[in-house]
């Protein structure tokens, strides 16, 4: 039994034992999150996810003032009872936990020399204070991808190094490379489900081999009840915002086709898709039942990302799973990114107005209803 299951069973024993069980919500989160807005199971064994986009929550490549205030402590508190109320917490770990080591991407800048000014620092290289793994354990997440472009930042010693803190702290981990660590797999409610991670790149599951990702999903789907798919794809930016129907290419490279990604993975056993990548919202469709979210942008980033506009805009998916996979609700909780980063409730509602807008936009009848409130049903 997990530890949010046995927290689901001593409540329910409390409510036996005070009053008529019939009469109190099962699902309902504990005390201290009892205003936390979740998705409430329509039967028991329902599965709760609560899903975010890129995190990435301080980085020391170029120096120490690219870490946030209190060094990280505050910055994932306002959205723990969120994110630790569901079955499972996904997110998408952007750069490497590692003390110390190179990056090929950031080479050694020598100091000035006397009199001269220093010269600007263009560093898109991240590595984040293996420390830091403690805050993401203490908000709720139980899983995280490792397939995105900066996972590999400070080469095979990063990867090593993340896996080993997220190892230490009973986070599971999907997508770091394409065999051993591609599928993560967690228990939930006596339900045994899988993660499989992909990005664009060679080093871990790609986004452009289909017929590969289809076998790779398969094979999961042998041994897990329910599988989702993360994937790391499409353009980035303000002007990324909707889903086209061709493979992206950006700064050089192929970053998927992802309706034919994501309905591929589908036909080959993936019950929801989640993904990210772009640094904004995208819309979100339904295929056979499944859900997929094209992009959940930016969450909690700090420090080197721009946060300007759309690309500050966030949320958490809420989302429920009947125990076939088949996607029978949600609930969008918007977030916001202010300063310089880091994750707030955001209570103007702007990521469900652009989710209902997106979605229609570029998925039409296939999108799923988006009520005023941020509930997501079918239609």
């Amino acid at each position: 039994m997990t530890q949010k299951s046995r927290t689901l069973f001593l409540a329910c024993a409390f409510a036996l034992f005070s009053t008529a069980c019939g009469n109190v919500d099962l699902t309902a989160p504990k005390a201290e999150t009892q205003n936390a807005p979740v998705p409430l199971k329509s039967a028991p064994e329902d599965i709760t996810i609560a899903a975010v986009g890129d995190i990435m929550m301080g980085s020391t490549s170029i120096n120490d003032s690219f870490l946030p205030p209190n060094d990280g402590r505050d910055m994932l508190k306002e959205v723990t009872p969120i994110l630790s109320a569901a079955d499972i917490a996904f997110g998408n770990l952007e750069g490497p936990m590692l003390d110390g080591g190179i990056s090929e991407k950031c080479p050694p800048i020598a100091p000035p020399k006397p009199g001269e000014e220093p010269k600007p620092v263009r560093c898109f290289a991240f590595r984040v204070p293996t420390r830091y793994g403690k805050y993401l354990k203490d908000a709720g997440f139980d899983v995280l991808s490792l397939a995105n472009n900066h996972a590999s930042d400070f080469g095979e010693q990063g990867r090593i190094s993340t896996r080993k803190v997220l190892d230490d702290l009973g986070i599971k981990h999907a997508g770091s490379d394409r065999e051993k660590f591609s599928t993560a797999y967690l228990g939930v409610g006596g339900k045994k489900v899988a993660v499989v991670a992909f990005a664009h790149n060679a080093i871990v599951p790609n986004v452009n081999e289909v017929d590969a990702a289809k076998q790779l999903v398969a094979a999961a789907k042998k041994k897990a009840d329910i599988v989702i798919v993360s994937f790391h794809g499409g353009a980035e930016g303000e002007a990324a915002q909707n889903v086209p129907r061709q493979t992206e290419i950006f700064v050089g490279e192929k970053r998927g086709y992802l309706p034919l990604f994501a309905h591929s993975v589908i036909d080959a056993g993936a019950d929801l898709v989640l993904g990210h990548g772009p640094h904004v919202l995208r819309g979100m469709e339904i295929y056979k039942d499944r859900l997929i979210a094209y992009s959940m942008g930016n969450f909690a980033t700090y420090g080197m990302f721009n946060l300007k506009g759309a690309q500050g805009i966030s949320a958490i998916f809420q989302i429920t799973l009947e125990p076939s996979g088949k996607f029978a609700s949600g609930k969008i909780v918007p977030v916001k990114q202010i300063g310089r980063g880091g994750p707030a409730l955001d209570d103007t509602g702007a990521a469900i107005k652009k989710l209902r807008q997106l979605s229609t936009a570029d998925f039409g009848a296939s999108a799923p209803k988006i009520s005023e409130d941020g509930t997501i049903q079918p239609r």
